[in-house]
């Protein structure tokens, strides 16, 4: 274990086993072993070893005492250090409770520990892939497979990590080994087919389906990417008669209605179309699952043309529909039709599950298209006809922000927090309008009450750790804080930048170095990162970089420009 690491977790164990001492101590107990409410495990007889405080844990986890568990799974590592199973449990436990990057730390070194043991390196892989390091969670699946190619579920997940970046060709290699291993698994005949229909590898995706469904004759999702496949190849008389033969067995399929009504449209058969799609928009007013299919599989993927086809036959059986409106706005918002887009969502009516969403959306939009007054008199018109709804507010008050209108930003806010005095998004956002009218004291006091109140808020802790590092005060307070952000919001290149922005107030440029130009990766083209990086540059006594990072920051900025250019000047004095 690596010494940075070992001093956190020794650290946290240490602390774990001296609360459960103080615990023990006020309450008069002699035997170190935890009070349990279970006689049997309270027993003051219970050996002091690995596996006794092993089984006191496993009890704790079944009773959900997670942090009982982890203090009692502490205590079991310190008996056996040496243990890779013990430290998995650790970690699955760390990651459980939110302190997944902690949890990664520790299974990279129990793994470079015990580089031949498959356990820890799935679990590796998986904590990599949750942090979205897909690099590291695919070398680590891969030495898993090499060391057991048994492991039927590191096929998929390895299989999954090469197509998130965009790897077919090993996804197919993965896929294939999978069939090979497993040609009797339905399931890696159907992600061969897959990774082979995105290739347009069009004849083995077809054996591959089809061989899916000779293993499982159930499997809808291989029939649909069988029509998939006919339609990309524009074959629709193959496609037609694959989903009429679906409708045969299940009548009431509301994804085979959808893409038999789309086919027919396709086809000029008006009519046909009309049949299958109108009656759908009258069945949708008593059916939720109508709209989220719909939903899933046309708004969500961005099939927005397709989406308009659809919902426009729906909307015809079922013309006042609010649902309907709302997903044929955002569909219309898809495809740069704003004003059109504006007309449905205003159709959507009060009652509706989705008004809220469609005011918020017309307001953004009318925005969008130059007519902020109008999305601003839309909002106010609207609380006056519902004053209880914090939403508006929230997005009222964001609108004076952005108008630099801060007392107007500050009423409307606390309006908002008058109606809702525990909602964190109004809290938030009334904290940065106080950072804007620099009223620090009452901006850091906001976030404070928004991370009490949602303790994960990764924009809160983010935010106050960085005014912090801009007020150059608490810097270890603001170093925990954008920490924890991270841990919510691993990639986030705004998060990380504000982590090296604190070890820039601290002086610790190298350290500041590695993790902007890591923000800088991630977001990079803004104007204050690079104006950071410019800044550690300087430091370090790299004035031409320096100077490089401030005139693409200079470049870049919109507005407050002078401070910058000062920094320019002067660079080019000292350089000439």
């Amino acid at each position: 274990m690596n010494l940075h690491l070992f001093q956190r977790v020794s650290a946290l164990l240490l602390i774990m086993v001296m609360t459960a001492c103080s615990t023990l101590k006020q309450t008069g107990l002699k035997d170190p072993v935890p009070h349990l409410q279970s006689a049997s495990l309270a027993s003051q007889d219970w050996p002091q070893n690995s596996y006794s405080f092993y089984s006191l844990a496993q009890w704790e986890i079944k009773q959900q005492n997670l942090e009982k568990a982890k203090e009692l799974l502490g205590k079991s590592i310190l008996h056996d250090p040496h243990s890779t199973y013990l430290k998995m449990e650790f970690s699955e436990l760390l990651a459980e409770q939110g302190e997944t990057q902690l949890a990664l730390e520790m299974m990279r070194t129990v793994s470079a520990d015990d580089p031949s043991h498959v356990g820890s390196l799935i679990l590796l892989g998986k904590l990599e892939q949750e942090q979205k390091f897909y690099e590291k969670a695919i070398e680590a699946f891969e030495r898993a497979l090499q060391l057991d190619p048994g492991q039927m579920s590191v096929y998929l997940l390895l299989g999954n990590g090469y197509i998130e970046k965009e790897d077919l060709d090993d996804a197919e290699r993965i896929y294939e080994q999978l069939v090979k291993h497993f040609p009797d698994y339905y399931v890696g005949h159907f992600f061969l087919g897959k990774v082979q229909a995105k290739k347009r590898h069009f004849e083995e995706a077809k054996k591959a389906f089809s061989k899916a469904l000779e293993l499982e004759p159930e499997l809808e999702e291989a029939r649909y990417a069988l029509i998939d496949l006919y339609q990309d190849q524009g074959d629709a008389p193959e496609a037609i008669r694959l989903y009429q033969d679906m409708l045969e067995k299940n009548p009431e399929s509301v994804r085979s209605k959808m893409g038999l009504g789309l086919l027919y449209h396709q086809a000029g058969d008006s009519r046909a179309s009309e049949e299958y799609l109108k009656s759908l928009g009258e069945k949708s007013l008593s059916d939720p699952d109508i709209i989220r299919q719909l939903f899933n599989l046309y708004i969500d993927e961005k099939k927005y043309d397709a989406a308009i086809v659809i919902l426009s036959a729906m909307l015809e059986g079922a013309p006042e529909a609010s649902d309907l409106h709302y997903l044929m706005g955002i569909a219309l918002d898809g495809k740069e039709n704003k004003a059109q887009a504006v007309y449905h969502m205003k159709k959507v009516l009060p009652g509706s599950r989705f008004y809220t969403n469609a005011v918020v959306h017309t307001a953004f939009l009318l925005q969008e298209m130059g007519n902020t007054g109008e999305a601003i008199d839309f909002l106010e018109a609207v609380i006056r006809q519902m004053p209880e709804n914090a939403e508006f507010y929230l997005y009222l008050g964001s609108f004076y922000e952005e108008m630099e209108q801060f007392d107007q930003a500050e009423k409307i806010l606390k309006q908002g927090l008058a109606k809702d005095p525990d909602n964190a998004k109004i809290l938030f956002r009334l904290g940065v309008v106080y950072d804007k009218f620099d009223r620090k004291e009452d901006s850091i006091h906001a976030m404070e009450e928004v991370i009490r109140l949602d303790p994960k808020n990764a924009n809160a802790l983010n935010y106050l750790g960085y005014t912090y590092a801009e007020l150059g005060k608490n810097l270890d307070e603001a170093e925990r804080l954008i920490k924890e952000a991270l841990n919510h919001k691993p990639n986030d290149g705004y998060i990380t930048d504000s982590l090296g922005w604190v070890y820039y107030r601290k002086g610790r440029f190298q350290e500041a170095l590695e993790w902007i130009q890591k923000a800088i990766a991630l977001v990079p083209e803004d104007p204050i990162i690079l104006e950071h990086l410019g800044d550690i540059y300087l430091q370090i006594k790299d004035n031409e970089k320096a100077l490089q990072y401030y005139q693409r920051s200079l470049e870049l900025m919109k507005k407050d420009k002078s401070k910058i250019e000062i920094k320019i000047n002067n660079l080019l004095k000292l350089l000439n």
